[in-house]
C-alpha cells in the first residue's frame, strides 16, 4: 500500500483474479477512481483504493494496459491525479508452436552430399518472441521405414533445414525404397526443458536416381495367397532332375513347395509375427537320388502387412499431478504397442484426446504430444477442489486401425492452506502445583482445508513461546485434529507462578512456495499455578556409601539434608530407626546417619507432611573367616595301602572370593604325621593328600593339615582331616 502516484506494475497473464496494490486516501479525499483500458477485469474499489484484476490478462491479446487514477472528495471533486497506473502482461508459455503446413513433400536425390539441404521446414509460436516461450527446436522423432540403427536423415534445429546423413548419402538407392516419411517435431523453451510444448508433422519424400540398377528381392507379403509364386523358377544344368527342398532349420511344417520344373510355391499363409525369415535349401537329383548340383540356399524375407491394432500397455492408466504443476508440464505416458514391424508406418502410433471428464474449468486442460503419448498440461495449474479426477478417453491410431486407451489423472493435494484457529484466545486455567502429570488442562481446535487424512491437513499443536522446561505437552487427535493440552512436569508455584503461552498449530507436510503461517495459526492461553504445602525434600532421593563390616560403632558414616520448599524450616524432623537384617542403623535428628545397613529416611515439617528417601550401605569384606577342608566327601585309601595312591582335597572359605584367591597346604609337624603323609599343590583351592609307604593298618587316621588363605592379614587354621584306610568294593568304595 501507499499513496496515490505514477505506478507501473508487472503481471503474469492468465493466474486469475488478484489484488495488485492499495492507495491509501489522504483528507480530503474519500474515494478513488479508475478509467482507461481496464479491459473489463481491472478496477479500483472506490472506498479502500485497493487496485484488482478480476480474471485473467493475456499477454497474445493485449501487452499493456494503461489507466489513470484520481483521489476526489465528498462532493466529487478530483483531490489528487490523475497518475498514470501502467499493467505490463507478462508472457507464460502457454501456446505450442505450429507449423505453416499441415504435411509436407519433397524431393532428395541418390548420393546427395551430406548436410546439403534439400528442403525446409518452418513454425511459429504465438508467445513472446523476446522469451524462451518462443524460441523454437526442430528435431527428426522418426523416418519410415527405418532399416538401421543411424538415421538416414537430418534436420538443423535451428532453422530446420533437412539433408541426409553421412549415411543416408551412402546408402538411399531408390530401387530398395524409394518413398520414406519423416516424422519431424518442434519445440518451444529452446528444446532445452521438459516442460516444452511440442508438435509434429509428417514429411512424405521422393527418392530419384542417380544411376540406373538392378537388385532381385525375395520377398513375401505376409497373409499371401497360397500357391502364389515367389520367384523365377529354379534352372538345373543337367536334364531330367528332381526338384526338392531341404529345410536349414526344423520347422513343424515348411510353408513352401517346388514343383518338378522348380516353381517355388507359398503353400499356406505367412505371418511375419511368428516368422519374419525363412532360410531353406533347393537340391536337385537324378533318377537315383544322387545330388547332381549344390543345393542352393534360399531365404525369404516375410513383408509386413498392417494387420495389427494398437494395444493399450495398461488397462487403465493412473497419472497423479499435484495441484501446483505448472503450465506445459510433462505429468506421464501413454503407453501403447503395435505388433506390426517397428521401423514401419504399419507400427506408427499417433496419439490423440477423444474426451475429457469432466470438462471443467476447461474442456482442453490436458495436450497429448501425438508421436511420443507424453501427456503435458495445458494452461494452469489444476485445482482438487475444481476435481479431484480427470478421466480422458485417448484415441491410438495407426494408418488402418484405432485404439481407445483410458486414462485418469488424479489431482494430489499440496499444502496451501494453514491451519486457523477457531478461536485465537483461550483464556486462563487455574491450578494447583500438586495437579497430577498427565492431567488434561485444555481441548483446543484449528481446521484445515486441505486434503483430508494427508501431512497437509493434519494439525501439530506445540507451545511457541512461554514454557522455557516444557512443562506442558499437546496432543492430537488424529481424525478429528483436536488438541489436548496435558501437563509434561510438575508444577512448581515457588519456580513459576504463572504461564503466559503462545500455541501455534503447523502441518508436517511443507507449505508451497508463497504461502506462510500467520497470526490465524496463533493462540494464546494462560496458566496460573497455586501453592500447596508441600512436605520437605531431601537433597537426594537416593543416599549411597560403602563401609567396612568391622566398622566400630558410633562411627559417623555420613550426613543428609531436608529442606521446605515453602523455605519453613524442618526443626523437629526426626529420623526413624529401623532393623535389617538384624544389625541396627541409628539416625540422629541433625540428619547424621551412625552406623550401617540399608533403610529407609523419613523426615517430617511441622504440618506433619513427610518425604521418604533411601539410604544404600555397601559392606566390604574383611578376612576374619580361617579357611577351612570341604567335607562334601569322604577322605579313604583301600586297604592294604599298596604305596602312589592319592586323594584330592579342597580347602573352602566364608570370606569373599578376592581373600583366598590362592590357598597353601601343609602337613602339621606333629603326631609324625610327616612320616606317614605327604601333601602336593593341584592348583588354588586343591591339593593330593598321598601315604608315604604301605604300612598302614586298616582303621581312622587323624592327618593335621595346616591350611593358609594368603588374605590380608593372612589367616591360618590347622584342621584334623579324618582319613579312612578300608577293605574297598570292586567299585573301590570302603564297605
Amino acid at each position: 500500500s501507499g499513496p496515490l502516484k505514477d505506478m507501473d506494475f508487472f503481471v503474469q497473464e492468465g493466474g486469475g483474479p488478484r489484488i495488485l496494490h492499495q492507495f491509501t486516501l489522504e483528507p480530503p479525499a474519500v474515494s478513488f477512481r479508475a478509467s482507461g483500458e481496464k479491459a473489463g477485469i481491472i478496477d479500483i474499489v472506490s472506498k479502500t483504493g485497493i487496485l484488482y484484476i478480476n480474471g485473467s490478462l493475456d499477454w497474445e491479446t493485449k501487452q499493456v494496459h494503461k489507466l489513470q487514477v484520481e483521489s476526489l472528495d465528498e462532493s466529487g471533486s478530483r483531490v489528487k491525479g490523475p497518475y498514470a497506473v501502467t499493467i505490463h502482461v507478462e508472457d507464460i508459455n502457454d501456446n505450442r508452436p505450429e507449423f505453416n503446413q499441415t504435411e509436407y513433400t519433397g524431393v532428395v536425390r541418390q548420393n546427395s552430399r551430406p548436410g546439403k539441404p534439400f528442403m525446409y521446414v518452418y513454425a511459429t509460436d504465438r508467445d513472446d518472441p523476446n522469451t524462451p516461450h518462443a524460441q523454437l527446436s526442430y528435431s527428426i522423432l522418426h523416418h519410415f521405414p527405418k532399416y538401421f540403427e543411424e538415421m538416414l536423415f537430418q534436420i538443423d534445429n535451428a532453422t530446420g533445414a533437412i539433408s541426409p546423413t553421412k549415411t543416408g548419402s551412402y546408402y538411399l538407392d531408390p530401387l530398395k525404397q524409394d518413398t520414406f516419411t519423416l516424422v519431424v517435431s518442434v519445440k518451444d523453451m529452446g528444446g532445452m526443458t521438459t516442460n516444452a510444448f511440442a508438435s509434429t508433422f509428417q514429411k512424405y519424400l521422393t527418392l530419384k536416381n542417380a544411376l540406373a540398377m538392378t537388385s532381385p528381392m525375395l520377398s513375401s507379403l505376409e497373409h499371401g495367397r497360397i500357391s502364389l509364386i515367389l520367384f523365377t523358377r529354379v534352372q538345373s544344368n543337367e536334364p531330367d532332375v528332381i526338384y526338392d527342398l531341404f529345410e536349414k532349420e526344423k520347422l513343424p511344417r515348411l510353408p513352401f513347395s517346388v514343383s518338378v520344373d522348380g516353381t517355388i510355391y507359398v503353400t499356406e499363409p505367412l505371418d511375419r509375427e511368428e516368422k519374419d525369415i525363412y532360410t531353406f535349401f533347393v537340391v536337385s537329383k537324378d533318377r537315383t537320388g544322387e545330388l547332381v548340383e549344390k543345393p542352393l540356399q534360399i531365404q525369404v524375407i516375410v513383408e509386413d502387412i498392417n494387420d495389427n491394432p494398437p494395444v493399450c500397455q495398461q488397462d487403465l492408466t493412473v497419472i497423479e499431478v499435484q495441484e501446483n504443476e505448472k503450465g506445459g508440464s510433462n505429468i506421464g505416458t501413454v503407453l501403447a504397442t503395435d505388433m506390426d514391424e517397428k521401423g514401419t508406418l504399419n507400427s506408427r502410433l499417433r496419439f490423440h484426446i477423444q474426451a475429457q471428464e469432466p470438462e471443467y474449468p476447461s474442456k482442453t486442460l490436458f495436450y497429448i504430444q501425438q508421436d511420443t503419448g507424453t501427456l503435458q498440461l495445458t494452461g494452469p495449474s489444476l485445482s482438487k477442489r475444481d476435481s479431484a479426477k480427470y478421466s480422458l478417453k485417448v484415441l491410438v491410431s495407426d494408418p488402418q486401425f484405432k485404439t481407445i486407451c483410458d486414462v485418469e489423472v488424479h489431482v494430489i493435494d499440496i499444502n496451501d492452506q494453514i491451519p486457523i484457529f477457531e478461536k485465537s484466545d483461550y483464556d486462563s486455567v487455574t491450578l494447583a502445583e500438586n495437579t497430577p502429570i498427565g492431567t488434561v488442562i485444555l481441548e483446543i481446535q484449528a481446521t484445515d482445508g486441505d486434503e483430508p487424512a494427508t501431512g497437509s491437513s493434519l494439525i501439530i499443536y506445540q507451545v511457541k513461546e512461554g514454557d522455557p522446561n516444557n512443562t506442558f505437552i499437546i496432543e492430537t487427535d488424529s481424525e478429528t485434529n483436536r488438541g489436548f493440552v496435558k501437563i509434561n512436569k510438575a508444577l512448581d508455584f515457588e519456580a513459576i507462578p504463572v504461564y503466559n503461552l503462545v500455541i501455534n498449530a503447523t502441518n508436517p507436510e511443507p507449505l508451497v512456495q508463497g504461502v506462510q503461517y500467520n497470526s490465524s495459526s496463533l493462540a494464546t492461553f494462560n496458566v496460573f499455578v497455586t501453592n500447596v504445602d508441600e512436605p520437605p525434600v531431601f537433597q537426594k532421593p537416593v543416599y549411597k556409601t560403602e563401609v567396612s563390616e568391622d566398622i566400630p560403632v558410633n562411627t559417623l558414616v555420613m550426613t543428609v539434608e531436608a529442606y521446605d520448599p515453602e523455605g519453613d524450616s524442618v526443626r523437629g524432623s526426626k529420623i526413624v530407626l529401623r532393623e535389617v537384617q538384624g544389625k541396627y542403623a541409628q539416625y540422629l535428628a541433625s540428619g547424621k546417619i551412625l552406623f550401617l545397613q540399608n533403610s529407609h529416611l523419613l523426615v517430617e515439617d511441622n504440618a506433619a507432611q513427610k518425604s521418604k528417601a533411601f539410604l544404600v550401605l555397601q559392606l566390604r569384606d574383611v578376612n576374619d573367616n580361617r579357611p577351612q577342608i570341604a567335607t562334601d566327601n569322604p577322605t579313604f585309601f583301600c586297604y592294604p595301602v599298596s604305596g602312589g595312591e592319592k586323594t584330592l582335597i579342597q580347602a573352602i572359605d566364608a570370606d569373599e572370593l578376592f581373600f583366598y584367591s590362592k590357598f597353601t597346604f601343609s602337613i602339621a609337624n606333629e603326631m609324625n604325621a610327616r612320616n606317614y603323609w605327604e601333601i602336593s599343590k593341584y592348583n588354588a583351592t586343591h591339593a593330593y593328600l598321598s601315604p608315604k609307604h604301605a604300612n598302614f593298618e586298616e582303621k581312622v587316621y587323624d592327618v593335621p593339615i595346616i591350611l593358609n588363605d594368603n588374605g590380608k592379614p593372612p589367616l591360618e587354621n590347622k584342621v584334623n582331616l579324618k582319613v579312612s584306610v578300608c577293605k574297598c568294593s570292586s567299585e573301590n568304595s570302603c564297605f
